[in-house]
């Protein structure tokens, strides 16, 4: 526990280090969007196609790890959908119970599985990640499709996003370049490497400068439903699924690890385009950020 503790600490550390940053206006207002940007579309993808470029994992892994997500990603739905027969939330509402259940924060995860798991944990965090990004959002759409019927759904934009998504892009590079042996040229290394060193710290402080902690006022039941669902639940029903498949090792450990995690800062978003609740999922992001900062060395010392 305390080495795991330890491990985790800069994690949530450097996330409040970005929020307090944010609400001191430095180095500017402006500065945290545009490092947002930055770390989305060029560090997180030259960490990927960097580690995930030198990483040796067996076929095997590829395939272990599309059927874990995807039983976990489905299991949820279903107990999600069951919930929603006895609670019966409107709409709006129930979509962002949902996406704070189901998502994850890949910039946390991402942090968390190279800390605490190394490079092979890294690697196969991304390769969950580049699973797990188009599964949730095409899930996401198809349930506000059947929940939400405020005007038309666009789901042509979403998805471009999805195929464009720079996490995505920079997984399939990376896993690419690892399956042909490629190799990186001392210059090309040279030129990855300090992106790839800057973008976990970068990230993790851009989650911080995102928390909208006024959203927090006023706290509701579905906010504490889809909390207890993400943050404690969610874990067990990996570790569950996990032992049911037959896996183990560090695969289940990255499962595990990305049950934890508060749920994704682009729900919001989405939420916003496709007509859910915006203000309740705001605050969902960011009660679940502050709270796994508990949760998740918790969850972990539990089921590691």
């Amino acid at each position: 526990m305390p080495v795991m503790v330890q491990a985790l600490v800069p994690v949530f550390a450097l996330i409040v280090l970005g929020h307090l940053f944010r609400r001191w206006a430095f180095p500017s207002v402006e500065f945290w969007p545009q490092a947002e940007r930055f770390t989305y579309y060029v560090l997180f993808p030259a960490m990927l196609v960097y580690k995930l470029g030198q990483a040796r994992l067996p076929a095997s892994a590829y395939g272990d790890t599309a059927m874990l997500i995807g039983s976990m990603l489905l299991a949820m739905t279903v107990l999600l959908v069951v919930v929603q027969f006895f609670w019966r939330w409107d709409g709006p509402v129930f979509s962002s119970v949902y996406q704070g259940a189901i998502r994850f924060n890949s910039y946390v995860g991402l942090a968390a599985g190279g800390m605490l798991l190394g490079d092979e944990g890294l690697s196969l965090t991304a390769i969950a990640v580049a699973v797990m990004v188009p599964m949730l959002n095409l899930m996401c759409i198809l349930m506000f499709s059947l929940v939400v019927t405020q005007g038309p759904l666009r789901i042509k934009p979403v998805l471009r996003a999805i195929v464009s998504n720079p996490l995505i892009i920079g997984s399939v590079l990376g896993v690419v370049w690892s399956f042909f042996e490629i190799g990186f040229h001392p210059l090309l290394a040279g030129t990855l490497e300090p992106l790839s060193n800057l973008a976990l710290p970068m990230g993790l402080m851009t989650v911080g400068a995102g928390l909208q902690l006024k959203a927090l006022r006023g706290g509701s039941a579905p906010f504490i439903l889809s909390s207890v669902l993400k943050l404690l639940l969610f874990p067990l029903m990996a570790m569950g699924l996990a032992v049911l498949l037959g896996l183990e090792g560090t695969l289940v450990q990255v499962a595990v690890l990305l049950a934890t995690l508060p749920t994704a800062t682009s729900a919001y978003i989405l939420a916003r385009q496709l007509g859910g609740d915006a203000p309740l999922m705001a605050g969902i992001i960011s009660g679940q950020t502050l709270l796994a900062m508990v949760s998740v060395p918790l969850m972990l010392s539990i089921l590691w």
